[in-house]
């Protein structure tokens, strides 16, 4: 039976490249109060925006998606889903609203886990929703040829309820005696969680939303407002690279959880950043045309109006669309096609 003991963690020490993430990660949580007071109604649109690219972007790095509308309209609740796609979405999306409404009463524990499990799966006609896996599985890598091949064999079933159990246990004894900072506990958590691989299906998917649940409860709440999901998504390829290198020689008790840590540290780090840009955007003595343009200035690249509305939390669709076409207007900006598929890019010999 593989063993779970965090309370050892005390005894490991760490490069200075995870303390740096750390302690700039605190820094930027001790400033996570002010804005939460100052700006509540920009506050209330990053989460309603974060809750679609997180629920859009979990799921698409499982393959799993839908159009942005039908997106929008199913976290909106404003839709029912029409396929197996799209229930699978709205089970992520159900499990997310419940962590971001009652983190704080959800114990981490092996039935916790369960139904949080059943719950991502309740719109399917999958069976064994709420249930640990009865076979064993991989972890496989799919080519764009077609081919595949098996990074990781995780734990068996017959393992599985014993280390699931194992890891909540150790990780509450381990947090209640602040045994390691819990910026540095809760990847390892995660990291041995995908390990043991507990469930037929939606591992990948339940340990973002458990990496969320955790986050919260530990006072980091960024990813209530800047989607942590998506960030990971966009670095897909280096997500799974450090779960391969974090989970090599697992199974004998002699893997490195560092790789892993470090790029866990540095999209919590990413999404503090952007939370403070955008709300450092709100200026209620700047005009809706200042602060659109400021917010142009600082993207690279094609840009749509919705990414302005994203990066300027205290403004309507109105009002950047406004100010859109006045910087197109003044030459600042050029228009790319139209309709739905209109996009902007900056004049830069403005």
């Amino acid at each position: 039976m593989h063993q779970f003991d965090y309370i050892k963690l005390k005894e490991s020490s760490w490069d200075s490249e995870v303390l740096s993430f750390v302690a700039q990660i605190r820094e930027h949580k001790g400033k996570q109060e002010l804005y939460l007071r100052q700006k509540p109604v920009e506050l209330e649109r990053l989460i309603e925006v974060a809750k679609i690219q997180s629920t859009d972007s979990s799921n698409r790095i499982e393959g799993i998606g839908t159009s942005s509308a039908r997106m929008r309209d199913l976290v909106q609740e404003r839709t029912t889903p029409k396929n197996r796609d799209e229930q699978e979405i709205v089970g992520y999306r159900d499990v997310l609203n419940t962590i971001h409404e009652s983190y704080e009463h959800i114990p981490l524990k092996s039935d916790i886990i369960l139904q949080l499990h059943r719950d991502l799966l309740a719109y399917t006609d999958k069976t064994f929703g709420g249930k640990f896996k009865n076979s064993q599985n991989y972890t496989t890598e799919t080519h764009t040829d077609g081919s595949s091949f098996t990074r990781f064999t995780p734990l068996e079933p017959f393992e599985t309820p014993m280390a699931v159990d194992a890891i909540c246990s150790s990780y509450q004894q381990a947090r209640e005696n602040q045994v390691i900072d819990p910026l540095i506990l809760i990847p390892i958590f995660i990291c041995d969680f995908l390990c043991i691989h507990s469930f037929n299906d939606g591992n990948g998917r339940l340990s973002r939303l458990l990496t969320t649940l955790l986050l919260y409860q530990s006072g980091f709440i960024v990813g209530k407002y800047i989607s942590m999901e998506q960030k990971i998504e966009k670095s897909k390829d280096t997500y799974y690279d450090v779960l391969e290198k974090a989970s090599n020689s697992w199974r004998d008790r002699k893997n490195d959880y560092v790789p892993f840590i470090k790029y866990f540290l540095g999209i919590v780090l990413n999404c503090y950043r952007d939370f403070e840009t955008r709300l450092g955007s709100v200026d209620f003595k700047s005009t809706p045309y200042e602060i659109v343009r400021k917010a142009v200035g600082d993207t690279l690249g094609v840009f749509t109006k919705t990414q302005i509305l994203e990066l300027c939390p205290s403004l309507g669709s109105s009002s950047v669309e406004a100010a859109l076409k006045r910087l197109k207007e003044e030459g600042i900006i050029f228009r790319l096609g139209g309709g739905r598929s209109t996009t902007y890019i900056r004049n830069h010999n403005q």
